[in-house]
């Protein structure tokens, strides 16, 4: 027998799941459909991000900083380390435990907020006069109906042609964050956030890691003089890069993969590593989502069509996240969801795609938000520049961590505030003063003027405010 809902929402992701939750606290009658499943099959709610995504892999980031930090940066602070060794096995196992943490909060928050929770997938089965009729496809069947529906089914990481992923050899995100032994010598191919990151812990803990980028120019998303920084840091640690890589066959044998390709001089190479970390993006998601059954429109690219507000083609089928246009991050995917419930209550739910921080977590973190100064050229836009390095910063300094700076971009006329841009310690932290300033069109005076707590890493904030107007005091 059919069970009736106001809102279903299929797909458990961080837009799915705040979607769900936020419908029910409108007061409708909400159920989430999701299939994720942990190693006893249980229900793992919170999709990509949440397993093999954001934060496990924030996890290892974390405890592959602790252990750099322990084998080469306390010494400085007069801690003397004696016999440091790593236990991989309880470092995966402190990942996989902070996974299941975030799984269960999300299961707690539904019973919390009255949202019925359905483990399996879920596809369309017809279209109706009271709503859509979804199967769920799990270890128990079940059969829904839905006034509105909400897809947030997200996105799977993007394989190379020929080489498919095996999760033992060549890996997606997923085997990245369980490789039970450190390689001797990584791959990477992509010099995107999840290239970047996991390249990052497996150095961290011993790897010879080398990453293959097909662009020319390093990081090509993020502000120019940014990312000259960045690469310039991340090779001085070890990490070693090549861009205007063209990748060519990719061989996986028993316990190695040989990667053929010419570099940017057009002189072929052909290197052979114990595991091979595939980044070069992710495509979204509709597997068995039965479109065609409702007559659902997707894009050229696999994508959900939707408009500005998260329509899609369909009336009262909406969709979020990395299976609709815009970036592929979790909290633009949660914006998304608050948005549309409240479009479903007749209120005016607003995403504003100006103002979302993209952050990368190496080490030193990369955080920015709004245009680039090669965006703002490009458009022809004038503007002022202001820079203040973390080496003059004393909070940075106390830290030991003194790399990076950060950037304001301001209108050359208005002052108001275009971008910002940090690489340093705890950029994912700073950067939200700029994303609030952003948001209530601030000027880079407004920044410059505010009082902040000495000392502090977001001094080096208000200092680089500052240097728009050239009056920097402390560099």
């Amino acid at each position: 027998m059919a069970k009736n809902f106001d809102v279903v929402v299929i797909g458990g992701g961080p837009g799915g799941y705040i979607a769900a939750i936020r419908a029910a606290q409108l007061g409708f009658n909400t159920a989430c459909i999701d299939e994720w499943k942990n190693a006893k099959n249980g229900p793992a709610p919170g999709g990509t991000c949440t397993n093999v995504g954001c934060i496990p892999s924030k996890a290892l980031l974390q405890s592959s900083e602790n252990f750099e930090h322990a084998g080469h940066a306390f010494a400085d602070h007069g801690i003397e380390v004696k016999g440091l060794s790593l236990n991989l096995g309880q470092m995966l196992a402190r990942k996989d435990n902070v996974v299941k943490q975030n799984n269960d909060g999300i299961l707690y928050l539904f019973k919390k907020n009255k949202v019925a929770f359905f483990h399996g997938r879920g596809s369309f089965v017809k279209s109706g006069s009271d709503g859509y009729e979804i199967k769920v496809a799990g270890a128990a069947e079940e059969t829904l109906v839905a006034k509105h529906v909400i897809l947030a089914t997200g996105s799977n990481p993007r394989a190379l042609p020929n080489a498919p992923f095996d999760e033992k050899l060549i890996l997606s995100n997923t085997g990245a964050l369980a490789i039970d032994a450190v390689p001797k010598k990584l791959g990477v191919i992509g010099a995107g956030v999840i290239g970047l990151e996991m390249g990052s812990v497996w150095r961290r803990l011993g790897a010879e890691v080398t990453v293959l980028e097909a662009l020319p120019a390093f990081l090509g998303a993020v502000d120019e003089q940014i990312a000259k920084e960045a690469n310039k840091l991340f090779t001085k640690q070890g990490l070693a890069i090549q861009l205007g890589v063209k990748i060519g066959a990719v061989t996986a044998g028993k316990k190695d993969v040989t990667v053929e390709y010419t570099d940017s001089k057009g002189e072929a190479h052909k290197d052979v590593y114990d595991r091979l970390i595939v980044s070069i993006g992710r495509v979204p998601n509709t597997v068995g989502l039965n479109p065609e059954a409702v007559g659902l429109k997707l894009d050229e690219r696999g994508a959900i069509v939707v408009d500005d507000e998260c329509k899609t083609s369909l009336p009262n089928v909406w969709a979020v996240g990395d299976v609709v246009r815009g970036p592929m991050l979790a909290h633009k995917a949660e914006e998304e969801g608050v948005a549309v419930a409240e479009r479903i209550a007749g209120q005016h739910g607003h995403v504003n795609f100006n103002t979302i921080p993209w952050v990368i977590y190496t080490s030193p973190e990369i955080a920015w938000v709004g245009k680039t100064e090669q965006q703002l050229k490009a458009d022809g836009v004038a503007y002022k520049a202001g820079t203040f390095p973390f080496m003059a910063n004393g909070r940075a300094r106390a830290l030991g961590d003194t790399s990076g700076m950060v950037k304001f971009l301001a209108d050359a006329k208005t002052d108001e505030i275009l971008g910002v841009h940090i690489i340093g310690p705890m950029a994912s932290e700073l950067i939200s003063e700029a994303v609030v300033a952003m948001e209530f069109r601030a000027s880079a005076e407004d920044i410059a003027r505010i009082c902040h707590a000495h000392p502090s890493l977001s001094e080096a904030t208000k200092e680089a405010a500052l240097a728009v107007d050239k009056r920097s005091l402390n560099f």
